[in-house]
């Protein structure tokens, strides 16, 4: 595992720790059981694909730690509303705070200002994660493969169906895609950058799809900078999107992401 990986998940079990300290999961999970229900991360993916669409996740995060700050005056609830404009299915919002800067408030924020379903982006390692992010509001979890164990994996996804959230899980490369296609979540992240270098290929993408069953949903992530990247993807038949960075870095994000995908 990656230095930078296991940095991150070292100071998310501290963070988990501390949480539990101040809230007790039992209070946590009783929070996720009575929220209202979740708006459907899935079905809305699908339903801009069935239209002809791409099916876009639009990320909204302030930084990263290969790239720094991307966004000096981020606003999740402007990033949101414009996202919501320009086309995209779902939000994804980073909560890390160390990392990337990224708080529980701005996912809140985020999902208050549209009716977009939205993607807890963060770390998930415990279930208590899991009903914390449903109690946020979140409609989604993200389950990285390089982070968990087999075993721990479909435990978090048992947790996250059980309160109604919906589950992406992501790989980097084959054996990951086969661990991820153990679970039960048709909604499989292909991620185009390489853990260790933190170059991206879309050849990742690529060359990985083709091993999906019929029936799952394939998410490129990471790369995708031009009309000609979503252009070759969708060529491929690849027609759900996480971008992020592409976003961030325009003067109006939810432009950007209309002019990306046209």
């Amino acid at each position: 595992m990656p230095d930078i990986l296991n940095r991150i998940l070292t100071v998310k079990r501290e963070e988990i720790a501390a949480r539990q300290a101040q809230r007790p999961l039992a209070a946590v999970r009783a929070a996720a059981e009575s929220a209202a229900p979740a708006r459907g991360f899935e079905a809305a993916l699908r339903a801009k694909i069935a239209a002809g669409r791409a099916g876009v996740i639009a990320e909204s995060k302030k930084a990263s730690p290969s790239k720094g700050v991307l966004r000096a005056d981020y606003d999740p609830a402007f990033n949101a509303r414009s996202y919501e404009q320009g086309g995209a299915a779902c939000l994804s919002v980073l909560t890390d705070t160390l990392f990337f800067q990224g708080s529980d408030a701005h996912l809140q924020a985020a999902r208050g200002a549209c009716a977009l379903p939205v993607l807890r982006k963060d770390f998930t390692i415990d279930p208590y994660q899991v009903y914390e992010a449903r109690a946020l509001g979140a409609d989604a979890i993200l389950l990285i493969v390089a982070a968990l164990e087999p075993a721990r994996m479909a435990e978090l996804e048992a947790t996250a169906h059980a309160v109604g959230l919906d589950v992406l899980v992501e790989a980097h490369d084959a054996d990951e895609l086969d661990r991820a296609l153990a679970l039960k979540t048709p909604l499989v992240g292909i991620n185009n950058r390489n853990l260790r270098t933190f170059e991206t290929s879309l050849d990742t993408t690529l060359s990985l799809h083709g091993r999906v069953p019929q029936g799952h949903l394939v998410i490129t992530e990471s790369g995708i900078l031009a009309p000609a990247d979503v252009a070759r993807m969708r060529a491929a038949g690849v027609n759900a999107f996480l971008v992020g960075e592409a976003f961030m870095r325009a003067p109006d994000p939810g432009a950007e992401l209309a002019r990306l995908f046209v």
